[in-house]
């Protein structure tokens, strides 16, 4: 009888490949080199498809020069030298050379293509990277569009690009948070906003993440992609440069994003933008954010935020940016929700009294790979009045109100570390926020999970904006079963003891063979 297996995804198999060729390699530093490899076969399969085009010169394309760069700019497909196509890297690939030969592939098509000047990786040539193992991981990123699937290459190869991205910062741990927001985060933060059409603009974009999903939440409802255009800024550079890569191989414009080391407060990329659609995850409790030098800035109308605390500077960097039917939707650090010092407290009684709060909601903790400091969404509106937003929905008069939903007890974990929240997580906090803000809802607060309460509710508590003030204690089900919670927790215990014992098994190994060498 036959051996059935479920055969990973694609994406799964490619990472544990990718991860064992990486040796001595850093994450943090092996990023550049895998992620960099997938762009540069993107980008070589979409020149390659136009290029049979062009040489067999039938229809539109009768006459045509396939190596004339003009035609490729025409139709937004990047021009790629001869000696920086796929083809010719795998011919290099068993060559103790190939990773000269990648260095310069990167940097023809840099020459040739003047968007991404500065963004490819030039780290193929470097002594860590061993020449057999970069020919090994060409061979296999070569693989990943064969056949029939070659015409689907892009969507294949987006995926496969976005996927390592959230692997590589599950790698890097807290510095992999840098430059990665966790999909599902990003995901409800796109569901929630509904950003079908307008301005769409990301202050602290790191790779990219915002910009993507709300191309695939326009592709997946049927709306246009060209009815949303994309704006950004990011002062690490080199995150910048993967998010140029990133939105590159989606076929995304990201001419509008823009970089510079200075950074959104002190050096804004889009002064005069106006969005109808802000998406962000800025960093938390950033001390350093230069606000002695701002105490006088023009964004800081409902308060000047403390030099000490970035979070408050952040808000009213966004609502400064907002359209005057806009929405926004970013995470902060949850201390924000009741925080006091350097007169962020006033801050947020202003905020509130301007109206402009729309929802808060708690999230589950472990969520963030770079940090254990409980976080929560803020959803604010520029109007609140009965009006169809810009993306068609029909919003009810909210004025003087606030929805508070407390989602601490979703999510689910990944590993010992990390939560994620899973897709029905997503639509139960989202159709709640719908629910409620959408003429045709039908909403009720639910006892544990979310409350509408109005502005002189939330002044009576002294503007403290942690949804559990609010939504009080959920209803406890009289079907609980202590038995089986008992047993479900004795085995998550007693698994933690064998892992345990493991890993300390395998360090007095370790030690055991150290020892032996010094003798």
């Amino acid at each position: 009888m036959a051996k059935t297996t479920t055969e990973e995804p694609l994406e799964k198999q490619l990472w544990k490949s990718a991860d064992k060729l990486r040796k001595n390699i850093d994450a943090a530093e092996y990023k550049h080199v895998v992620l960099g490899l997938i762009f540069l076969k993107y980008i070589s399969d979409a020149f390659e498809e136009l290029y049979d085009k062009l040489k067999a010169g039938v229809g539109e394309y009768a006459g045509a020069d396939p190596e004339d760069k003009d035609e490729y700019k025409a139709e937004n497909v990047f021009f790629v030298p001869e000696k920086a196509r796929w083809s010719y890297l795998l011919s290099q690939a068993k060559q103790p050379t190939i990773g000269k030969s990648v260095d310069e592939a990167m940097d023809f098509i840099e020459k040739e293509n003047v968007s991404l000047k500065g963004v490819l990786p030039k780290v193929y040539a470097r002594q860590n990277l061993d020449p057999t193992s970069l020919g090994e991981l060409i061979d296999m990123i070569g693989n990943i569009a064969l056949g029939d699937a070659k015409a689907r290459s892009a969507d294949i190869l987006g995926h496969v690009f976005e996927y390592f991205l959230g692997e590589f910062a599950l790698a890097e741990g807290k510095k992999g948070g840098q430059f990665y927001t966790p999909r599902s985060v990003v995901e409800l933060l796109v569901e929630m906003l509904e950003p079908y059409k307008g301005r769409v603009f990301d202050p602290c974009c790191g790779s990219g993440g915002m910009f993507v999903q709300s191309e695939e939440f326009v592709t997946e409802h049927q709306g246009k992609i060209n009815d949303i255009s994309i704006y950004g800024q990011e002062s690490n550079q080199t995150t910048w440069r993967l998010a140029k890569m990133n939105l590159a191989i989606r076929g995304i414009d990201s001419s509008q994003v823009k970089w510079n080391s200075e950074g959104s407060f002190l050096n804004d990329a889009h002064k005069d933008l106006k969005a109808d659609y802000i998406i962000a995850n800025p960093p938390f409790n950033v001390s350093d954010w230069s606000g002695d030098l701002l105490r006088t800035d023009g964004r800081w109308k409902y308060g000047t935020p403390p030099t000490g605390n970035a979070n408050y500077a952040w808000i009213q960097h966004f609502m400064y940016h907002l359209a005057p039917s806009g929405q926004a939707g970013f995470v902060l650090a949850k201390g924000a929700l009741t925080s006091k010092s350097g007169g962020e407290g006033d801050i947020r009684k202003e905020l509130v009294e301007a109206d402009l709060i729309d929802c808060i909601v708690n999230l589950p903790a472990k969520l963030f790979l770079n940090t254990q400091i409980p976080a929560s969404l803020w959803f604010m509106s520029r109007s609140k009045a009965a009006l169809t937003s810009v993306s068609g929905q029909k919003l009810r008069n909210r004025a003087g109100e606030i929805l508070f939903i407390d989602a601490r007890n979703l999510g689910h974990l990944i590993n010992r570390r990390t939560k994620e929240l899973a897709k029905e997580d997503i639509d139960q906090i989202t159709s709640t926020y719908h629910n409620w803000r959408n003429t045709d809802g039908n909403y009720e607060d639910v006892k544990g999970f979310c409350a509408s309460a109005s502005k002189e509710r939330v002044a009576e508590l002294d503007y403290v904006l942690t949804p559990g003030r609010y939504v009080g204690l959920a209803v406890e089900e009289d079907d609980f079963d202590f038995a089986e919670r008992f047993t479900s927790l004795k085995a998550e215990f007693e698994a933690q003891l064998k892992e345990e014992a493991e890993l300390n098994e395998r360090i007095a190994k370790n030690l055991a063979k150290i020892e032996l060498k010094n003798e």
